[in-house]
This record gives structure tokens, sequence and C-alpha cells, in this order.
């Protein structure tokens, strides 16, 4: 545990103060900084934002602790590993005491504190609102990037839109109910999408595309499994408008899917709506990269991964092996020991956690000029929001209000990107031209929610989106039975597992506040 662990501290500002900023960010204590006084310019203001966005870099978020834990949570990833905490996520028996849902709770409440610091500040800055407010828009913006992860993990959560100078108060606080919080996180991004501009120099920063990609996400959120929601229709709005202004946004598919996931080229690609951008330091504060070693092959000797997060054969087994996004998403070869071996025989290191399947080869095969040992430190851009997403968004909301030849167009503008092939490697990491190919075909006849959530599944595999989908459509029955890709998950209970209990030192500490 952190040396300070409370919420009601973190929102005082009265915490740890480490952060470290992106590569296309300002590195900015700003948890130390009182808004008072401090802000008297926009530069201000962008550095505290830049301290927020910051967080979301931290290992305890999507440097590890978060996004293995909605690989772990979903039907995607096994654990091959025995670490109490993720053997919990893995087989969803979470503790309230389990360090991957404390640790990504407060570095969330911090990013957020540091949000509520960068909005209450732009008051104190004489600027005219064409020139302040697309700054604090990102403000907005970031705080609703962090409630939108933590209304989707815990449910009704402690709500702050203000930095908070008073401990008592911050230690009273009470839930607040989960749709009053999907309604401010609407309400960010409203007013992130008016003020934000059209185009960003970098896609660490929020643009109009980004809150609007947002807001359509969160309607798909909130519509869930009700077919007659008005969300669905609001979903299929904000994503069109999307997709009809990509020329606008600068915003579009990458020809080569595997660009996605290659550091070295990521940077120029149109496909990335806002990312989280790793900077390659390994700082104190741990806000560095560890997914790479965290899902790479225990043994493999360009890797030396840690062989944490490994699909199961069942899952590899459902791709089409035709299919381009098989072979950028799984590493089915290795060279360990200096042989090189296919996935039949990963376990000749000899270590207990190597595993004789296919690994996940989105985080590992390209990691950039900055990757230390195990490849922590990488130099990816993690897209948080893609153009592809937006595209199946637009997809699953048409289907539900009826439109299915947007729902046929859509999905399949995102399969017909998959057929183009592109240059990828082998296992082995020898650089291939992959030619086109027919697979995946067009989709013909009625489009269903299946046929979008399977696309869904396979498009965005690995990429933290699998754990949502199944909670929003309430799949968990399905999906961790006798027949799911993992196989049953004897310990899960649909009534209860859906939300993360929140950690027990903030029941403790916020009396006020339950599961």
């Amino acid at each position: 545990m952190k040396n300070i662990k409370y919420i009601y501290m973190l929102v005082l500002g009265v915490s740890l103060g480490l952060f470290v900023g992106c590569s296309d960010l300002e590195e900015e204590p700003v948890a130390l900084l009182s808004p008072t006084g401090y802000f008297q310019s926009t530069d201000d203001i962008q550095a505290a934002v830049d301290g927020s966005l910051t967080h979301a870099i931290n290992e305890e978020i999507w440097g590890r602790k978060l996004s293995i834990a909605l690989m772990l949570r979903s039907d995607m990833v096994n654990l091959q590993s025995t670490q109490t905490r993720r053997v919990e996520m893995n087989m969803h028996t979470i503790s309230g005491d389990n360090e991957m849902v404390y640790d990504p709770w407060i570095r969330m409440y911090l990013g957020i504190s540091a949000a509520n610091t960068a909005i209450a500040g732009a008051d104190d800055v004489n600027e005219d609102d064409s020139v302040k407010n697309p700054v604090t828009a990102q403000a907005y913006f970031a705080r609703a990037f962090y409630y939108f992860h933590l209304v989707r993990l815990f449910g009704d959560i402690p709500y702050y839109d203000a930095p908070v100078v008073d401990a008592d108060a911050a230690a009273s606080v009470s839930n607040t109910p989960e749709a009053e919080v999907y309604q401010n996180i609407i309400a960010d991004l409203e007013y992130a999408k008016t003020w934000l501009p059209n185009t960003v120099t970098t896609r660490s920063r929020p643009s109009k595309a980004a809150a609007s990609s947002y807001l359509a996400l969160v309607y798909l959120t909130m519509a869930g499994n009700d077919t007659g929601s008005e969300y669905w229709q609001m979903a299929f709005d904000e994503a069109t408008d999307v997709i009809n202004n990509a020329g606008t946004y600068g915003i579009g598919l990458d020809s080569d899917y595997q660009t996605l996931f290659n550091a070295n080229l990521i940077d120029a690609s149109i496909e990335p709506i806002f990312a989280l951008d790793y900077n390659n330091v390994e700082a104190e504060d741990n806000a560095y990269d560890q997914t790479a070693p965290m899902t790479g092959i225990r043994g493999d000797d360009d890797d030396q991964g840690w062989s944490v997060a490994v699909p199961t054969m069942a899952v590899y087994d459902s791709f089409d092996e035709g299919d381009y996004r098989t072979r950028v998403s799984f590493q089915t070869e290795a060279t360990i020991g200096g042989v090189t071996v296919d996935y039949t025989n990963f376990t000749i290191s000899g270590h207990e956690h190597a595993a004789n399947q296919p690994y996940i080869a989105k985080y590992t095969r390209y990691p950039g000029p900055y990757a230390r040992s195990n490849k922590r430190a990488t130099s990816h851009n993690y897209s948080m929001i893609r153009f592809a997403e937006v595209l199946l968004i637009a997809a699953e909301a048409a289907v539900e209000i009826g439109d299915n030849a947007s729902a046929l167009n859509y999905i399949n503008m995102v399969r017909e990107r998959a057929r183009q092939g592109g240059n990828s490697t082998n296992g082995g990491y020898v650089e291939e031209t992959i030619a086109p190919s027919a697979v995946p075909a067009d989709l013909t006849g009625t489009v269903t929610v299946d046929d979008v959530l399977e696309e869904r599944r396979i498009e965005l595999c690995f990429e933290g989106k699998r754990w949502y989908d199944i909670k929003r459509r309430e799949l968990g029955d399905a999906v961790f039975s006798a027949s799911g890709y993992e196989g049953e998950k004897p310990d899960w209970n649909s009534s209860v597992d859906y939300d993360t209990p929140i950690p027990d030192e903030e029941l403790n500490r916020m009396p006020n506040i339950s599961n």
C-alpha cells in the first residue's frame, strides 16, 4: 500500500505528488499546488491537465494493474501465475483488499483531483473564453474519462466535481448513484465537445472527435441490454457524427492493422482518436508500461516475458487463421534458448508459468526504441478509443434502431480493412508483407447484435474492451459457463460480480459509502 492511502486525503491535494509527463505532455506536480494564486495563464491550466492525464499511464492504471485486470476479468485471457490478487480477478472472487482494485481506484481519483484543480483554477485566469475554454475543456474530458472507468467498474461511487479543502467533508461523502454519475460524465463530455479543437498535434491530448466518440460509447453503455432505450439512437447519432466528419477531424481507418500496435509507426496513424502515450521514463512513481512483459512469453530470448495473461487455446481457435488480425494479435513462434519453436513447445524454458499456447503479440512485437529489458517502458501509444471502434459503436446502435443498411456498412468497413493485409511478422520477428485476402468476407443479410459483439471481440481483442462489453450486455452467465473460451468459472455470480467491490480501506475511512 502507498504511504498516503485514503481518497479523502487525495482529493485535498495532499497526494504523493508524483507525476511523470507523457512524451507529449508537460511534467508538473500539480497535486501539490493549491488552485488559489497558482493559475495565472492558460499554460498553468494546461500543466494541471497534463498532470491529470499523466496518472493514466501510471503502473497502477494502464501501465499494468487496470489494463491486466480488465484482460483477466474477460473471457479472452487466462492466468498463468498464482498471485492471489490476479487469481481473484481471473476467477471473479475479488476481495476488498485486492491491490489491483485499490491502486487503480486511488490513481483515478488522483487524476480527477488534478482535473478538478484545473477546472477551478481556470476561474482565476483572465483570458478570453475563446482562448481559455479549449484548454479547460481538456480537464472536463479527463474527469469524464476517469469517472467513466470508475462507474463501469464500481457502479455507485463518490463523485467530486471540485477540489476539496475540508477533510471532514471529504470523509463524509456518500455514494452518488450510477445514473447520476453518467449524467455528470455526459455534461463534461458535452462541454469538452463544444470547446475542444477539431484536430490536435498529438492524440494524447483530447479533441472534439474524442469527446464525441466517448459520448457515443457512454450512450452505448447506458443502453445496455434495453432494446427500447433512447440511448441507442443517441449512440448512433454521436458515432455517425464522428464518422461523417472524419475528414475534418483528420481521423479514419489505418490501412494496416499492425500499425496500430507498432510503436515505431503509431504516431503517424490517423486511427487513434484518444491515446495514452508513454514517454519511456522509468520513474520512481512507476509511470511506465509493463503490459508487454505481462503478456510476453516466459523464457523467450527476445522478450523474457512474465507469462501472466495468456489466451486459452479455445480463444486462439476462435479466430480465423486467414484473418490478418489473427496474425497481428497472436504470437505463435518464439526463440527460446537459441531454438526457434512454435507454440506447442513454449515450455522448453522449463518455467512453471510458461504455456504451450499462442501468446498476445499486440504489445510485444513492436515496442519501439525505448523498450528496456522485458520491454518495460516501451514507446507504445495505447488507443483508448479508435476509429474502428466508433464504426462498431455505430453498427451496434444501428442494429438496435432497425437500420440494417448502416449496420452492414459500418461493420463491413472494419472487415474490409482486415482483408487488406500489411506488414507484420511471424512469431520469430521476421518481418513479412502479408498479401490481401478474402478473409473476413463482408457480412450480408441481417446484422445481429451477436455479429457486432463478435466483431468487437476480434477487432478489439486484448485492448481492455471485452470485460466492459460483457458487463454492459450482461453476457457473464454465458461466457463464464462450461462452454466459454476459458471453461466454467464456478465462482461467477451475476447478481454481484458485474460490479467491483469498493476497497475495504475506503469503506473503513468513509463510513457513508458502501458496496
